[in-house]
């Protein structure tokens, strides 16, 4: 039987876990014990942060790991991609790792690339925005989390200084980055590569809150975009993955299309997209089971992926701008939803992905909307 490590326990990576259970897989998990929900779900599981590589690369050579990966964590992939590359098993480079989870290290390879991605400084206090000319409205955030924890939109220079000191609060790095607003539609992309080749998969169109704190409240596949525009995509999505130096496993790109038709990479984690996105959105969307896709790159096994019949797929989430969904939830009699569920009784606005107390994933010929 073969042994899969994998970083992280929350309920983001149990999909993973069943799926490699389901495959006939031994499977070891890390992470702390508060929270992890995969504890008793995965084979062995070990109470160690998942930020600790040199611990769980030990762990991984005394129990002879065959693959190791993670899904919809940007904290988790630089361990994973350091135990593999010690161990000599398939994953990204470390270095590559690294710059995927880190936002300006990101606009850093995309502008040496010549890809258009937001203008963007790092800092490490507020003093450093000194004598810089800002163009209002910025974005500010940390430059190491996701979930749109710490991120918020500043209209005036008076406004930065609380954005600055949360972004600061929030990053394990305590940096920020504070880069150009860039007003449009928000798409993300999903790909997943395997020795340096990339395969697109699909593209969600993505509803958030808006001002101040952009959390996502509904993803939707396909996305309404033409199919010249799935293509141009799909194309910069390879160009971007290419200057990142990704070469397997999964990876979610987010994106913002302006009235214009410019096309922005906002940012791009070596990892399969969260909020169910890569876990159910694709299958349900495209027929191509993402999880065993990632599974596959991990233990050097991978196959093309094969599509079935396209249909729409989404989610919705539950929180005090969508409190009118608490009710759907409950009755989720309609034949096309897949699964709903109250995660917390309490409902909140929303500032970070946290806050959400619920949500209803659906599959239809066409977008559900409710």
């Amino acid at each position: 039987m073969k042994t899969l490590a994998i970083i992280g326990a929350s309920y983001l990576q149990l999909p993973l876990v069943y799926k490699a259970k389901e495959q006939g897989l031994h499977t070891l998990c890390f992470a702390w014990t508060e929270g992890a929900v995969c504890k008793d779900e995965a084979d062995e599981f070990f109470p160690i942060s998942i930020v600790e590589k040199e611990q769980i690369l030990e762990v991984c050579r005394e129990k002879c790991i065959d693959g190791i990966c993670t899904i919809a964590s940007d904290v988790a992939a630089p361990t994973v991609a350091y135990v593999a590359e010690k161990m000599g098993l398939v994953g990204n480079p470390y270095e590559v790792a690294l710059r995927a989870s880190n936002k300006y290290l990101m606009r850093q390879a995309f502008m040496a690339a010549g890809i258009p991605s937001p203008n963007s400084l790092k800092i490490t206090s507020l003093d450093q925005l000194d004598g810089h000319e800002l163009h209002f409205p910025v974005i500010v955030k940390p430059t190491d989390r996701s979930g749109s924890l710490g991120v918020a939109k500043v209209e005036r220079r008076d406004d930065l200084a609380g954005a600055v000191a949360n972004a600061l609060d929030c990053s394990f790095r305590h940096e920020a980055v504070v880069e150009d607003f860039i007003e449009g539609k928000e798409i993300s992309v999903e790909f997943i590569s395997y020795q340096g080749v990339h395969y697109p998969l699909q593209i969600t169109d993505k509803v958030t809150t808006g001002a101040p704190y952009f959390v996502e409240i509904e993803h939707h596949q396909p996305a309404a975009l033409s199919h010249g525009l799935y293509e141009k995509i799909y194309a910069l999505t390879a160009k971007a993955l290419e200057a990142l130096g990704v070469t397997n496993g999964a990876s979610h790109a987010e994106y913002k299309i302006t009235e214009e038709g410019e096309i922005y990479v906002m940012e791009i984690g070596a990892r399969m997209g969260g909020d169910f996105i890569g876990s159910d959105l694709v299958k349900l969307s495209t027929g191509y089971d993402f999880l065993e896709g990632v599974i596959q790159v991990a233990l050097g096994k991978f196959k093309e992926p094969v599509f079935g019949a396209s249909q729409s797929a989404g989610v919705y989430f539950l929180c005090e701008e969508t409190k009118r969904l608490k009710e759907i939830i409950q009755n989720a009699t309609l034949p096309q939803v897949v699964r709903a569920e109250i995660t917390d009784p309490v409902i909140r606005a929303a500032k970070c992905s946290g806050d959400r107390s619920g949500y209803l994933i659906y599959q239809s010929q066409n977008k559900l909307v409710l």
